[in-house]
């Protein structure tokens, strides 16, 4: 008897810099979320297709759950909250290195309002000793009924398969809703300028990062040749900032350029040509009409 075909949406929730975008990395075995040590670093649900042969999984990583302090934050606690009452599954990713606090106690209050399954992802466990995280499980055990709390390390790629498994029994009899290559539904100028912001992040201080936004403005492939010629502007919001972003003689942008072409080349399996210019838009995360335009808006 041929076993039935699973498929369905997976949900990661959980406070900024806990390890989501690694994690989804990991499963789908490429990078189209990106990744930084600063927190809040993604801004969008961003979909990671896993496929295999009996069934095939869309994981949803969404933004940091967090105190928002102007108009895009808002946006992005609202993007990751929406998410729990429309999936299959729900993982709520917790770092162990961390102490439990008010992120998690939200998050955990806000789980009491929905009846989909929620495993537990104590992440980062590599780094703790064993005694540390089985107080952390037990502690954690008292505040909330999971299905099941799985120990883990996203970064390096330990218990994810059993993670996989558990999921898939999870899932209800469906449709391949995505093409067996595919392992996201986001278009690549979406990923192009992902990366491009993970480069920006990687490099600047704390004064920059979150005011930073990025437009592509030309993205085509040459004619006749295997190259691809890509414009981008990098939006921020101080004449301050542009002068960092740039940096003594153009240095600054260069290191993003040359970090940023790499693994554009890897994702698009194409040589890249890429300029960037930095534009001042001045208190644009308050904007609706700049959020929309950088794709940072559930307003219609």
């Amino acid at each position: 008897m041929k076993t039935p075909f699973k498929s369905g949406f997976v949900t990661l929730v959980g406070r900024p810099n806990v390890g989501k975008s690694t994690l989804i990395n990991q499963l789908v075995g490429q990078k189209i979320a990106i990744m930084s040590d600063k927190p809040q670093t993604t801004r969008n649900r961003i979909s990671g297709v896993v496929n295999r042969d009996d069934a095939q999984i869309v994981f949803l990583d969404t933004p940091g759950i967090h105190k928002p302090h102007h108009r895009m934050g808002e946006y992005m606690v609202e993007t990751a909250i929406s998410t729990l009452g429309e999936v299959d599954v729900i993982l709520f990713v917790v770092d162990v290195t961390e102490h439990y606090g008010s992120g998690e106690e939200f998050i955990i209050e806000k789980l009491k309002d929905v009846n989909t399954p929620v495993y537990l992802l104590m992440n980062k466990v590599d780094l703790v000793p064993k005694e540390t995280l089985l107080k952390t499980i037990d502690s954690y055990q008292q505040l909330f009924p999971f299905k099941e709390i799985i120990p883990i390390s996203a970064k390096k790629g330990d218990n994810l398969d059993r993670l996989v498994q558990l999921v898939v029994q999870e899932l209800p009899e469906g449709p391949q809703y995505y093409p067996a290559g595919q392992v996201t539904d986001h278009p690549e100028r979406f990923i192009v300028m992902e990366l491009i912001r993970e480069k920006v992040l990687q490099l600047t201080r704390e004064e920059i990062p979150h005011s930073v936004a990025i437009e592509i403005e030309v993205m085509k492939k040459r004619e006749g040749r295997d190259i691809v010629d890509i414009n981008a502007a990098i939006y921020t919001e101080r004449d301050s900032q542009k002068a960092i972003l740039i940096g003594k003689g153009g240095e600054m942008l260069r290191k993003v350029g040359q970090l940023a072409r790499r693994d554009l080349e890897t994702l698009l399996g194409s040589k890249v040509y890429l300029e960037l210019w930095v534009k001042v838009k001045k208190d644009w995360r308050n904007q609706e009409v700049f959020l929309r335009n950088f794709g940072l808006s559930n307003l219609e």
